[in-house]
């Protein structure tokens, strides 16, 4: 090969190494501006999340637990109960647990913390979960929480429709004998955002799932005959 083929091919091949560099340089930029696009999009959908979250809340008068629950009862064992209106498991435990957290109520053996989280308002076509929950913090501010609460599992809507509408809410507290403030306050949607700050903190302390139970800190099964004993065991 003579030498001006040589520079020719020389040439050729830094020519080649130059352009390959440089492609890898673009795809480098390339990546660099994707990710910050992607973590600037993603800082600006949070911000507009956060704003659109209350920012603020109105608990029931008496709510307990930094304000996140709904106390009945004055025991010295406490049993934290985590339920939502239109899970049909919180249905059934209320069927099957309801007469013995009643008569540990009565007993004075207990206090129920109930903390009615709206988890499942993608099961229905109105926030159910949601519109139920605040519902229930109306009836607590009537006095009547665990009757209200009784009531709205007696009428669980199915899961996939509209649940329970906003008059049908007020008639279940009407039944009751809550008034006129009762449903002025479901239809306001008074306790809406104190529903989110229920569910929020329930999730922070890992609660995944309804109905969950805790007697004085310890998780429990959710049947009377582990409440009981649970109850009892907190009582030695």
């Amino acid at each position: 090969m003579s030498k001006r083929a040589e520079q020719k091919q020389s040439a050729r091949v830094v020519r080649d190494q130059i352009a390959r560099e440089r492609r890898r340089r673009r795809t480098l930029w390339t990546s660099v501006i994707a990710v910050v696009a992607l973590v600037i999009a993603g800082t600006i959908g949070y911000g507009v999340y956060a704003s659109q979250r209350p920012s603020s809340y109105t608990a029931p008068p008496g709510a307990t637990d930094g304000g996140a629950a709904v106390a009945v009862g004055s025991g010295p064992v406490k049993i934290d109960l985590y339920e939502d209106f239109i899970c049909p498991s919180c249905r059934r435990f209320e069927q099957e647990s309801g007469a013995t957290l009643d008569q540990l109520v009565a007993a004075n053996k207990v206090t129920l913390i109930y903390h009615p989280v709206a988890y499942l308002d993608r099961f229905s076509s109105t926030r159910y979960s949601t519109r139920s929950s605040a519902a229930s913090g109306c009836a607590a501010e009537g006095g009547k929480y665990r009757e209200y609460a009784k009531a709205l599992f007696e009428r669980q809507p199915p899961e996939g429709g509209a649940g329970l509408s906003d008059d049908e809410l007020v008639a279940v507290g009407t039944g009751l004998g809550l008034g006129d403030t009762f449903g002025q306050c479901v239809r306001s949607g008074k306790y809406t955002a104190w529903t989110a700050h229920v569910t929020d903190v329930a999730s922070k302390r890992g609660v995944t799932g309804t109905p969950s139970a805790y007697v004085n800190g310890k998780p429990t099964e959710t049947n009377p005959q582990a409440i009981v004993a649970a109850v009892e065991a907190a009582g030695r």
